[in-house]
């Protein structure tokens, strides 16, 4: 895995501002990226195609996100997780936070 040079969700949310996402960015973070940069369909491009369990939770928040619960569940169950019982904000600083570790 790639890790980013960034350590915290205020460098993060500040790179937003940016054309294009840190290159050192792992592809979960890419993700995230593109979707704080509210680009939900390059943002599932990142993990659609992956099938580590890290990318599934990703994939099931932008899911989550688009309104899809039945699907969402389905990759929060692939993940391993539960559908959090926080607004979408929340749970994506939290997945922000999460991969930035």
């Amino acid at each position: 895995m790639i890790y980013s040079k960034m350590e915290t969700l205020t460098q993060f949310k500040t790179s937003l501002n940016d054309s294009e996402p840190d290159p050192w960015l792992a592809v979960q973070l890419k993700s995230l990226w593109y979707d704080g940069k509210g680009n939900w369909n390059l943002a599932h491009k990142q993990v659609d195609q992956l099938n580590d369990r890290e990318s599934a939770w990703v994939h099931a928040y932008l899911h989550r996100k688009e309104g899809d619960t039945g699907n969402a569940d389905y990759w929060y169950r692939r993940a391993g997780k539960v559908r959090p019982d926080l607004s979408l904000s929340q749970e994506w600083e939290a997945l922000v936070l999460y991969f930035l570790q």
